[in-house]
């Protein structure tokens, strides 16, 4: 059997169910360790779910990359390009790409009453993929695109409150163009997502209607949207895509451009930025406060275990060795305090997922709760990190066992 493990085992035993000064500590440095890997797992969490929720936010209004004419710029008013393209079978064949959707956008002026907003109108094909807007519906139902003709119209909740308008009622559309034109879209139903920026501007209706308002063909559109299974390589398939559109750009003399997520909401992604940084602040502030926990804990031990230590180096037990008694014994310590943090902070993640108690406001976060979302790979990073980084941490304590002298101690005893 291992020296050290032996030691290690005869010492916790000996400790079971006996109080002391040293045993508080201890208990002291495996509840600060078990609180700041709670508040460690919390704020990971957090931070998943804000970014999660955001980017499925962003990903339904806009997907996770897009094709347009290069004359768009970042114009809503947008030049036409034709639906059949030869890279689309290609894109089709591709197994990270989960849809591809065409679409087109018009800038136009509702009016309710005496009422005026500006809208992005935004038709969509029969296919387009609604998963993401009836999650959000609160009222209402998902426009018939079966019909070319229909005028309905899917409109988020912050404008019909604006307009005072609910399904069933008409909107009057108006749009500045030579000749101007109207049109009487009826509300079919009310979406909200909390995402202000494009909740208060995106209608969505049939792709045939923009085409007759720009006096387009049946077969041109604004652009597509293309929906990947996997966001994280949201970068390597745009530019897959990037090369297949070239060739086509060469080919047809028509200009177009890939943009992805990022390219289309910079803002959001700096703001996420923003708040990656607050989170390594309380990553490391936390891992400080359970290190110095650690060594105030461990140099109790081994100030409480002076006899021990003397006795064991009378007996030739070298430094090393003393070393990784206490080490081993930190080992256990730490463990402890992570295996009750872990559940601490899993509960409390999983209560506020499921029964949403903290509540927020969605005009600044973006969502009505804080979200949460709990990565099997964050908390193993978490908890790895966390006990390499303390275990260093405790080689500045062990250091003391050096200075111990065998025969003063044993003297003094």
């Amino acid at each position: 059997m291992n020296f050290e493990l032996f030691i290690v085992k005869k010492i916790i035993r000996s400790r079971t169910g006996k109080k002391s000064g040293a045993n508080t500590l201890v208990n002291v440095s495996v509840i600060a360790i078990a609180l700041s890997m709670a508040v460690m797992i919390l704020s990971v969490a957090i931070l998943a779910g804000f970014k999660k929720e955001i980017k499925d936010k962003l990903t339904g209004f806009g997907s996770h990359i897009q094709i347009t004419t290069l004359t768009s710029n970042n114009s809503w008013e947008t030049g036409p390009i034709n639906i059949e393209q030869p890279f689309l079978e290609q894109l089709r064949q591709d197994p990270e790409v989960s849809g591809i959707y065409p679409f087109a956008t018009k800038p136009g002026m509702v009016q309710s009453g005496k009422e005026l907003q500006g809208i992005i109108l935004k038709g969509v094909a029969p296919g387009y993929n609604w998963d993401f807007f009836s999650r959000n519906l609160t009222a209402g139902r998902i426009p018939d695109l079966s019909n070319p003709d229909s005028l309905e119209v899917l409109i988020s909740k912050s404008l019909a409150n604006l307009l005072k308008i609910a399904p069933g009622m008409k909107i009057p559309t108006y749009f500045i163009q030579d000749p101007p034109r109207m049109r009487p879209f009826k509300v079919c139903g009310i979406y909200e997502t909390g995402l202000q920026e494009y909740d208060q501007v995106f209608v969505y209706c049939n792709l045939q209607q923009i085409r007759e308002i720009n006096d387009w063909q049946n077969t041109q559109i604004s652009g597509f949207e293309i929906r990947l299974h996997d966001p994280s390589k949201m970068d390597e398939v745009a530019s897959r895509i990037r090369e297949e559109v070239d060739k086509a750009t060469i080919q047809s003399g028509n200009i177009m451009q890939v943009k992805t997520l990022k390219d289309l909401a910079p803002g959001f992604f700096d703001f996420l930025s923003l708040t990656d940084t607050n989170v390594w602040v309380i990553l490391t502030l936390m891992i400080l406060i359970a290190g110095f926990n650690m060594i105030s804990g461990l140099l109790i031990i081994i100030l409480d275990r002076t006899k021990m230590i003397g006795t064991l180096k009378a007996l030739g037990t070298d430094n090393r060795s003393m070393a990784k008694i206490f080490l081993y014994q930190a080992t256990y310590i730490i463990g402890k305090g992570l295996l009750l943090g872990n559940l601490i902070g899993i509960f409390l993640a999983m209560i506020q997922d499921h029964f949403h108690l903290i509540s927020l406001n969605p005009e600044s976060y973006f969502v009505d709760s804080v979200p949460i979302h709990i990565n099997m790979a964050h908390l193993l990073l978490l908890n790895a990190g966390t006990l390499l980084l303390t275990l260093i941490m405790m080689l500045i304590p062990s250091t003391l066992l050096t200075r111990i002298s065998p025969g003063k101690t044993i003297k003094f005893d």
